[in-house]
């Protein structure tokens, strides 16, 4: 049989508005209903334990950040358009806890035995999405609001550590594809389609039926110490010498993007 596309089960079972919420908050815009609000609730309920059984610390972030906490990323200044200002009080709205859990510590110089520091980031998150009007605007794809829950990772300068971490971070996320039983498959991505400041990145891709084809519903990068030098993340070695740290960072949940495959 042919499946039907998500825009027809939401219909179907009175999931979600659009048209309407659109008129009140501007295209792009969605609202979850009934059962798939409670979904959508225990998506991120799951994840979060999944993610506090590894021993992660749970925390939630504000929506809104400092630029200097966008620039310590690496999402400025190339990626300013995508950011929403808040001009009254000088702050934007992040895309992702990763910006803030970053900066956590800016400034400190940490203790080699504190490291690894490992987050399980809850926050809501909005991109403007700008340059992407034509191309997969459809219901709960590329849209301006999100929830999400990050993994961040601030661990020792060492090769091996980092590679250590973005393993366990990518089995992580797999896993909870495996539990959603969602068919994936990850991408060994190239260096000239990684984002700034990025040493390595999978991405993995869960299977859309009425589509015929995956979509992107985790992205793991290893970014060594180049983070960590634009906010002045550091540490302090067993040897007495100050280094900058490394981080890590991957999905674990990203509603709705994971309902469209659900």
């Amino acid at each position: 049989f042919k499946p039907l596309d998500h825009m027809q089960i939401l219909a179907q079972n009175n999931w979600a508005e659009f048209e309407r919420i659109g008129k009140v908050s501007g295209s792009r815009s969605y609202a979850l209903k009934n059962e798939l609000l409670l979904l959508e609730m225990a998506l991120h309920r799951f994840a979060l334990c999944k993610l506090q059984q590894r021993k992660m610390t749970l925390i939630s972030v504000p929506a809104f950040c400092r630029e200097e906490a966008l620039v310590g990323t690496g999402h400025f200044p190339t990626g300013r358009e995508q950011a929403y200002h808040l001009q009254a009080d000088d702050l934007y709205l992040a895309g992702t806890s990763e910006v803030q859990l970053n900066s956590l510590h800016t400034g400190e110089i940490l203790e080699e035995s504190q490291l690894p520091i490992v987050y399980a980031g809850y926050s809501p998150c909005f991109r403007r999405e700008a340059g992407s009007y034509g191309k997969d605007v459809r219901g709960l794809i590329r849209v301006h609001q999100f929830m999400k829950v990050e993994q961040f990772v601030i661990c020792r300068n060492q090769a091996e550590e980092s590679a250590k971490w973005h393993q366990a971070l990518l089995e992580t996320s797999e896993e909870i594809l495996r539990d959603l039983e969602l068919p994936y498959q990850v991408v060994d991505v190239c260096t000239g389609d990684m984002g700034p400041g990025k040493f390595r990145q999978y991405d993995l891709e869960a299977w859309v039926p009425s589509e015929n084809k995956y979509r992107e519903t985790h992205s793991c990068s290893s970014l060594y110490d180049w983070q960590a030098r634009r906010s002045q993340l550091r540490y302090r070695d067993s040897e007495g010498k100050v280094r900058f740290c490394h981080t890590l960072n991957n999905t674990a949940i990203a509603t709705p993007r994971i309902l469209v495959c659900l």
